[in-house]
């Protein structure tokens, strides 16, 4: 139940890095909220490891939101040196 909970969550964050981030995206929307899932569950995973995060606590949307940022970020950096 909580890996919904995060996919859910990731979804509202892909798109809201959508939003942050406007620009050609070499994906698409769809591979755009894909990152957003990505980005929130890194957030959850690196909150975890740091022990800002219990295990069954969900990462905050705040963080799932900079996550995605984060990946979306990286994928373009990536996807411009091809």
């Amino acid at each position: 139940m909580e890996l919904l909970g995060w996919i859910i969550v990731g979804l509202f964050a892909g798109a809201i890095a959508r939003l942050v981030m406007p620009g050609r995206d070499p994906g698409g929307c769809v591979v755009t909220i894909l990152l957003g899932i990505a980005g929130a569950l890194l957030a959850g995973y690196v909150g975890r490891l740091l022990g800002v995060y219990d295990p069954g606590e969900q990462a905050s949307f705040l963080a799932a939101v900079l996550g995605s940022i984060g990946v979306l970020a990286i994928y373009r950096w990536f996807a411009k040196r091809r």
